[in-house]
């Protein structure tokens, strides 16, 4: 409903701008801003995950002032947290429990969820963002993503040893509520005409584990026509930051599916947004192991250690067991 709403008010703005302003002119009627629901656009906290005590003038506006990957304050941060993006929904609830452990830190943790390829171009640059008109640089103590990915930072001298492994995910694949498109497995995603919202391979790490997904499910063919064919004909619509893209590209009527991270799922169905999941066959799915390292140099060591032993702590568990997350198995540390 949400969708065809705002696939209608999408319509009638189209038909007035080419009806011209003689038109607009002749309705002799004053011009109103458009209503939509605004809960379907980020940040979807409302002010929640911001871990700064104070927050001041809040001048947040769905569409137009919206920076829902940047927590904090950047005013004399005590720690400072990049992490993949796969789980900012836990991130506030994480962040709070530790701080009620360590209540030096309270209200100076700053943290970024941004998926794990553009936080290491970040970091390659120093740490500096620009995003709109604004331009920051933060140092990060600690770097979080897939296990892969954070033995690569080490060895590549980025990080610090050990790389802690805290938590796994599997695969689901995210559709609008009541499923449209009747979507029942990977398979489907190859069909014509449906449409799909795709993490992007340049930058998204999941995009890798999708492909041997469908791989599975349907051979290098199923993987071909979800990456290749259909990016080419625009069926595929590529991410950039997929983990908000894809929820808000379904509720907008932009796409019919997206493969995503099933405790994403799981988030946007207890938010209440107008989403579902369709389960992937367990012979199909992939399991990732999530980790985090000290960035070397971090310029607060002892907080950085401090949070790498809370997220293998039991609070961290039940936190990330909310949305689905398993425990990382103790021989994770020694995988290679």
């Amino acid at each position: 409903m949400i969708a065809r709403h705002l696939t209608a008010l999408a319509g009638a703005m189209l038909a007035a701008l080419l009806a011209g302003p003689a038109h607009a002119a002749g309705a002799g009627r004053a011009a109103a801003p458009p209503h939509y629901a605004e809960r379907l656009y980020p940040p979807w906290s409302q002010g929640a995950n911001d871990p700064a005590l104070h927050q001041g003038l809040s001048i947040t506006v769905p569409e137009v002032d919206d920076m829902p990957d940047f927590h904090g304050s950047l005013d004399h941060p005590a720690l400072v947290i990049f992490v993949g993006g796969n789980y900012y929904f836990a991130m506030a609830p994480l962040v709070q429990a530790f701080s009620v452990q360590h209540p030096r830190l309270r209200g100076r943790i700053f943290y970024v969820t941004l998926p794990p390829g553009l936080l290491i171009k970040a970091m390659a640059n120093g740490g500096t963002f620009t995003s709109g008109n604004l331009t920051f640089t933060v140092a990060p103590d600690v770097y979080a993503a897939g296990l892969k990915k954070v033995r690569g930072q080490i060895a590549a001298r980025r990080l610090v040893p050990p790389a802690v492994p805290y938590a796994t995910n599997t695969l689901t694949i995210m559709v609008p509520a009541g499923n449209p498109a009747h979507i029942a497995d990977l398979a489907d995603l190859g069909r014509p005409g449906v449409r799909l919202a795709m993490p992007n391979p340049a930058w998204e790490g999941v995009a890798r584990q999708i492909r041997m997904a469908l791989e599975r499910a349907g051979g290098p063919a199923l993987a071909h026509t979800v990456y290749v064919s259909k990016v080419a004909d625009g069926q595929t619509i590529l991410t950039h930051i997929h983990h908000r893209q894809t929820p808000l590209f379904l509720m907008q009527g932009i796409a019919d599916a997206g493969v995503t991270w099933k405790s994403e799922a799981i988030f946007q169905e207890q938010i209440g947004h107008p989403l579902s999941h369709v389960d992937i066959a367990a012979a199909d799915n992939v399991t990732a192991i999530y980790a985090a390292a000290m960035v070397r140099g971090a310029r607060h060591p002892r907080a950085a250690r401090a949070w790498l032993a809370f997220l293998r702590s039991g609070t961290a568990e039940r936190i990330f067991a909310r949305y689905g997350f398993k425990p990382a198995p103790p021989s994770a540390a020694q995988r290679r």
